[in-house]
Parts: C-alpha cells; structure tokens; sequence
C-alpha cells in the first residue's frame, strides 16, 4: 500500500492541482484559482513531509526559514506573480488584437499549452545549465544551491537576480509569438506546481514520468555536491532537453542525504542577497 501511494502522489497531486486551476480559469478566476489552488498544495505537500518523509533527516530545522520566506517573498510573490501573471498577461491581452500568424491557437488549449511548455523549457534549461557553468551566474544560482535540505518551503529560494534572468527566457518568447492569456496561465500554473513537487521531501516514485517530467527523484541528484551529479537534470519542468543533451541522470542508487556547496553561505537574508557581488568565493 505504502508502495501504491508512492507511485500515485506526484501525478495525483500534479494532476488534480493543475485541474482546479483549468476550472477556475474556465469559470473566469483563473488567477484566483491558481493563488488558492498553490496555497492548498503547499499545505498538503507540509503534511506530507510529516507523514511520509523521504530523507527524515530534511526534517530538522536548518535556520533558514526566515531567509528562506524572504527569498519567496520577494522573488515568487512579487518578481514571478506579479509580473508573470499581472504584466506579461495583460501585455498578451493588449497584442492579441494583432492575431500573430506564429501562435497555433486553432490547436486545442492542451496541444497549445504543451507546445509553449517546450517553448519556454529551451530557455530555461540553457539558462540554469549557463548557471552552473558560468562563474558569473553561478554566484547568483549558489543562493538556491546553497540549502543543505530539500522541503516545500525552499523551493522559492533564488537570488532575485537569478529569478529575472530565468523570467526573462520564458513567458516574454511565448508573448512575441502571441500566446493568449490561458496558455500563459497555464504554463505558469505547470511551472509553480512541478517547481514546488520537485522540491518536496515525500517519498514518491514516479518511474516513467522520470523521463518527461521534473520530479523530485531527478532533483535530488540536482543538489548533489558531486559535480558529476549536481551538474545534471536542468529541466525546470520537462526532461526533454537534458534528454537531447546528455545530461539527464537518473541512478538507481539513494541520492545523496549531504547537499549543498562547497563554500559557506551567508545565514542572513541580507548577506545572501549581497554575497555575489562581493569576492568570496561561492
């Protein structure tokens, strides 16, 4: 039975998340529907982590939930919502009189939403990948890395920086290809509720949804402190690009219980948000 629930917890929770936003959006709240829809699943997903952990160890109090909070705040609440939802959608709703010949919106809305998903995941994955292997970017992106457990309540913890180059690469293309107001919606609503799955310490086994997805089971190797490892699985939502480019990673073995990185990082807040612009090293 344990087994059972294991396997069903991620299409279930993603799933039946994603649902709900749809009807809200259909009955004309759909970013309504997507604040309470998110707010319900982390709260399932903080229940969970109680009652079926899967590294018991992520469990203690690392220190972190104040910088944590804040790190949400600013970057999921104000930098992400506002300007995914509220800016870039009311900007679609402006253009869309122009009817741009390059957005198939005779397909039907799932075909559209898939297709801006592969759209938007080709600027993400070269984004996160540029991050770990450019220096520069690595400094901002260390502040995500820089946890040494993976809970719901991290999962919006990235330099605000980091947060913009990332917005940047993804809703503002679907815009120029004129993708309406639902299909951004819904690739917003696909990335916040695979972005707060992957970060959560369930025991899940999600077996073939490894292979299209982002899930926690890929994630963990993520955070490895093993460059072999933690250099892999970039997807922000599918796989199909690390697929493509060689560096999915998927063991068979228990990912590592030990993350983080090399060099220390500021307990504040505040130092976090300074550390890379000054010269410690990161």
């Amino acid at each position: 039975m344990r087994k059972l629930s294991a396997c069903l917890l991620w299409p279930v929770l993603a799933g039946g998340s994603l649902l709900l936003i749809y009807a809200g959006m259909e009955a004309g709240h759909g970013v309504l529907a997507f604040n309470l829809t998110y707010l319900g699943l982390a709260l399932t997903i903080a229940l969970l982590e109680r009652v079926s952990p899967h590294e018991k160890s992520w469990l203690a109090n690392d220190g972190q939930m104040g910088p944590d909070l804040a790190h949400t705040l600013l970057n999921k609440g104000v930098a992400q919502v506002a300007v995914t939802v509220v800016v870039f959608m009311e900007f679609a709703d402006f253009v869309k009189p122009l009817d741009s010949p390059w957005w198939p919106e005779t397909w039907p809305l799932a075909a559209q939403v898939a297709f801006g998903l592969i759209i938007v995941e080709a600027g993400l994955y070269w984004k996160h990948r540029l991050a770990h292997e450019w220096p520069w970017l690595w400094r901002f992106h260390a502040v995500h890395h820089s946890v040494t457990r993976l809970w719901f309540f991290n999962t919006g913890r990235f330099h605000l920086v980091d947060t913009v180059t990332g917005l940047l690469v993804g809703i503002p293309v679907l815009l120029a290809l004129g993708a309406p107001p639902p299909v951004l919606l819904m690739v917003s609503a696909v990335t916040a509720v695979v972005g707060i799955l992957t970060h959560c310490n369930i025991e899940m086994r999600c077996g073939p949804l490894n292979y299209v997805f982002n899930t926690p089971e890929l994630h963990r190797w993520h955070h490895s402190m093993k460059p072999d490892e933690g250099n892999r699985n970039y997807g922000e939502n599918l796989m199909i690009f690390d697929m493509i480019f060689g560096t999915y990673i998927n063991p068979r073995r228990r990912p590592p219980t030990d993350i983080g990185i090399a060099h220390p990082m500021p307990e504040d807040f505040i130092g976090q948000i300074k550390a890379p612009f000054t010269r410690a090293p990161l």
